[in-house]
């Protein structure tokens, strides 16, 4: 009894690795197949080697390979290309993590044998990763897998740092960044996430130097006073008018500072004057630029004050702030404090506070290549979808900065870039040099920085394709046909895509970005560590099969929008699956006898009913997909397979299968097969395991499922009138269900039906009064002419043009129905008679709140409502 219930259920555990290896090992994810089609290709965005697959990444990847297989199986050459990325912060900061369990630091063994132990690190995770991708049946070509750092990449990361340096596109300067004293590096600007923060504004006094009074500044940041270099006002503040060019001394330490005028000042935010610290805040830097101040770095790379602090000099932050607070209470030159809630900058890695640093470091100058990257998708010729993320990509595209491409880390890219120690030469190359082009000195040191991993990864799409060699790939593949990504790396990198792609390739990357949401939990949070609510796909994997993940991950999405992961979803589309693994298991069993072309088809209105539907729902699977619709492909599949063919075809097709004529049974036959094929081959691309292993089962041309023709309805003969004839058979059977349902008729208890309407509809109830007869649980059917007068004890429903009648007398105990039914209209009344009571209290509606108001009134008018429909069933019997 338990195999047999076991064999009554799909067992994805079963089937799944078999299925990947044979498909692994006989090419078939190979960009050789179909060598002769249009080419289509995806780059995957590579995930970090350090990673493990969580949900958006089986969102991310599940997409790309649905997307992968509908075109493979369209006849397109596709090419999948698989890769990873070195995730420069996030590895390193593993692999020390490691070293401080062992007690020992990466300064301790030095940069060689660090790297070497990242590279161990990377070997390990690295085979991790791919497995987890592989057990989500991604079909990615393997054999020309690419990896952020490996030979070729390297390659390309040098070339295009040489090639724009030389341009005048990359330049080293001092500039404000952000630095994460944590990590021990600079981050980009969208590195950073701004979280709202409780905290202060000090009002501080800065005596004039000629002793003519005090200004007051306000700020947020005491603890960088010892930097201030100026105070800056609005030119239009009235208030400062005749102050502008004096000067005032800073309390603590007994500096001059000019006023200065400066129209960024806000005249409405504190005292409306500011403390200038050009190097630590990023609009003070831009303000001391203009106005050429000093810049004065007072905070250290280890978030501590530097000598330049003065007497506050090794404090942390933390500690300068209270310390010059207190002493400019001391010395009766703090004005007030008070309340605000402000944006404060974190460190996307590890959440710690950013701090701006002035810094000498090496930049990318973003507006020349900026504006290219912002024609080719206003006119375009690069697609969002959704569209409004075009928005998204051109607000900060028009609004950004130079990019500051150097990392103080150790893992990654290095640059390539040496400096001379006989005549200070820097010296740029592709090669790495042997003596200085200058003064022919072998002392060179190369920079130790390395580029941040977002430069790597910008050169993805045409990188892994081989360039700077013109590769066949290249020529075949680039540009791209679609990126899919998540919205929240538009800026991280999909910008930067396009741009290296222009400037480097003269093409743009791909046609189309695929923009897609996030998994959250089915509360709608963000699934995290610190909440504890995420979900391994893994262990979903491990209980319900790749495909029931997949599926579930595809249904009830749309482009851009989130969507939440709910265990009920996820039963459904194991449900879903194993309904399709029964429905097929039926059929085998009535096909062991089955031999296609033995008699000719003899199509009942059936039959082409259930065709022309496979053809609608072909052409409009192909149609969401076109349009990357993926959640409607789905839902349109899911809907033709459980609600037409297994409820519907297959209950109808069980009586010639059973009690047909050969030629019945074999029509059956044919039409069941060939509608279950195409089933899983339209399901294919969502559920790649469990559709392979049916497809095989049943009759089928080809060796695997991969490249069978995707259906789209070409060629497939249109039964539109029947499909229209039989839709109105099934209304009247889904009538019948209903008032069956509505009267308490018992599920086994056959009743008679009658049927009035013009000759014409009459004639249609006749060609389907066998699907009456089995899926109305008819004991009879008789015809009668439009007019006819409903017979005594008997429900009545209107489909269309057709009156159908259930005489109810002998099919339910009349008396004991009045008897319920008399019972409920006396309980309604008391219902009614103190809802109404209730409303019609003066005192009640002036003092309930006016929702329980509302709720009683909906509850009366539900009450009356089913007083009517009781009333009216009533009727029927006396």
């Amino acid at each position: 009894m338990a195999e047999e219930q076991r064999a009554a259920t799909y067992q994805p555990q079963e089937v799944e690795e078999k299925w990947y290896k044979i498909w692994e090992e006989n090419g078939y994810f190979s960009s050789e197949i179909n060598a002769d089609g249009e080419p289509f290709c995806i780059v995957m965005p590579p995930p970090n080697v350090t990673g493990q697959l969580h949900m958006g990444h089986a969102l991310d990847q599940t997409l790309q390979d649905v997307l992968t297989r509908w075109r493979r199986m369209q006849g397109r050459r596709t090419l999948w290309l698989p890769g990873t990325d070195h995730a420069g912060i996030a590895t390193q900061a593993k692999v020390e993590e490691a070293l401080a369990k062992e007690g020992i630091s990466k300064y301790d063994i030095g940069r060689e044998a660090f790297l070497e132990r990242t590279w161990e690190w990377k070997d390990t995770y690295h085979a991790r990763i791919t497995k987890q991708v592989r057990k989500l049946g991604c079909s990615c070509d393997w054999e020309k897998e690419r990896f952020t750092l490996d030979e070729g990449c390297s390659r390309a990361v040098r070339e295009v740092f040489c090639e724009l340096y030389d341009k005048g596109l990359i330049y080293r300067g001092s500039y404000i960044v952000n630095w994460c004293s944590h990590c021990q590096t600079t981050i980009s600007d969208i590195e950073v996430e701004h979280k709202d923060h409780e905290g202060h504004l000090w009002h501080l006094r800065y005596p004039y130097t000629d002793g003519s009074g005090y200004i007051v500044v306000a700020t947020t940041r005491p603890e960088t006073i010892p930097g201030d270099t100026a105070v800056a006002v609005n030119p239009n503040d009235p208030r400062y008018a005749d102050k502008i060019g004096k000067t005032v001394t800073i309390p603590v330490n007994g500096r001059e500072l000019p006023i200065i005028a400066d129209e960024y000042c806000d005249m409405e935010f504190g005292t409306g004057a500011v403390k200038i610290t050009p190097c630590h805040d990023p609009n003070d830097f831009d303000i001391g630029q203009r106005h050429k101040l000093e810049q004065l770095n007072v905070i250290g790379r280890d978030g501590k004050m530097n000598e330049a602090a003065g007497k506050y000099a090794g404090m942390t932050t933390a500690e300068c702030r209270e310390a010059i607070i207190k002493d400019f209470t001391d010395m009766g030159m703090l004005e007030k404090i008070t309340e605000i809630n402000h944006s404060v900058g974190e460190c996307y890695r590890c959440g710690t506070v950013v701090e701006p640093l002035v810094s000498p470091q090496w930049f990318v100058k973003m507006l020349p290549l900026a504006k290219p990257a912002i024609d080719k998708v206003n006119d375009g010729t690069i697609r969002f979808v959704p569209e409004r993320f075009t928005k998204t990509y051109i607000g900060w595209m028009e609004n950004i900065r130079d990019w500051c491409i150097s990392r103080q880390l150790w893992w990654g890219h290095r640059i390539p870039v040496w400096y001379c120690a006989d005549c200070g030469e820097t010296i740029v190359a592709k090669d790495d040099p042997t003596c200085c082009p200058k003064c022919g000195g072998a002392h060179l040191d190369q920079d130790p920085d390395v580029l941040d991993t977002w430069f790597s990864s910008g050169l993805w799409p045409f990188s892994t394709l081989g360039w700077p060699d013109q590769t066949q790939l290249l020529k075949d593949f680039y540009p791209t046909s679609v990126l899919v990504t998540g919205y929240d790396i538009i800026f991280f990198w999909v910008a930067r895509m396009i741009f290296s792609g222009l400037e480097q390739m003269d093409e743009h990357p791909f046609d189309d970005v695929f923009i897609h949401g996030i998994v959250r939990d089915e509360l709608g949070r963000k699934m995290s560590k610190s909440l504890g609510n995420g979900v391994d796909p893994l262990e979903i994997i491990a209980q319900y099969g790749a495909d029931s993940l997949r599926f579930m991950l595809m249904t009830g999405i749309a482009p851009g929008n989130d969507t939440r992961f709910k265990p009920e979803r996820l039963e459904g589309a194991r449900n879903f699956l194993n309904k399709l693994f029964n429905a097929t298991r039926f059929a085998l069993m009535n096909l062991e006898d089955y031999e296609e072309g033995r008699y000719p088809l003899q199509l009942t209105l059936a039959d082409k009913w259930i065709l022309e539907r496979l053809r609608i729902t072909a052409i409009g699977v192909n149609e969401n997909m076109e349009k990357y619709e993926l959640g409607e492909a789905a839902r349109m599949i899911y809907d033709f397979s459980w609600d037409e063919f297994c409820d519907w075809y297959v209950e109808i097709a069980k009586a010639r299968l059973y009690r047909g004529t050969p030629e019945e049974r074999h029509t059956a036959q044919t039409v069941l097969a060939t509608v279950l094929s195409h089933i899983m081959e339209l399901l294919h691309p969502f559920t790649p395991f469990v559709t392979e292993d049916l497809w095989q089962k049943l009759p089928h041309n080809g060796e695997t499922i991969m490249l069978a023709k995707y259906p789209n309805g070409v060629g497939m003969d249109a039964y539109e009138e029947e499909a229209q004839q039989m839709q109105q058979i099934m209304d009247c059977i889904r009538a019948i269900r209903n008032i069956r349902a509505e009267m308490g008729v018992q599920l086994g208890k056959k009743a008679d039906v009658i049927f009035a309407a013009e000759p014409q509809l009459l004639d249609l109830v006749k060609t389907g009064e066998s699907y009456i007869m089995s899926l109305a649980s008819a004991a009879s059917v008789t015809l009668e002419a439009a007019g006819f007068a409903a017979p005594a004890q008997s429900a009545k429903a209107h489909v269309r043009g057709i009156d159908i009648f259930l005489p109810l007398a002998g099919v339910i105990d009349i008396d004991k129905e009045i008897a319920r039914i008399e019972k409920e209209i006396a309980a309604c009344d008391a219902d009614i008679a103190r809802l109404s009571g209730k409303l019609n209290n003066e005192s009640f509606i002036g003092k309930a709140p006016a929702a329980v108001v509302e709720k009683e009134r909906n509850r009366l008018k539900e009450c009356e409502d089913k007083r009517v429909s009781l009333v009216e069933h009533l009727q029927l019997f006396k």
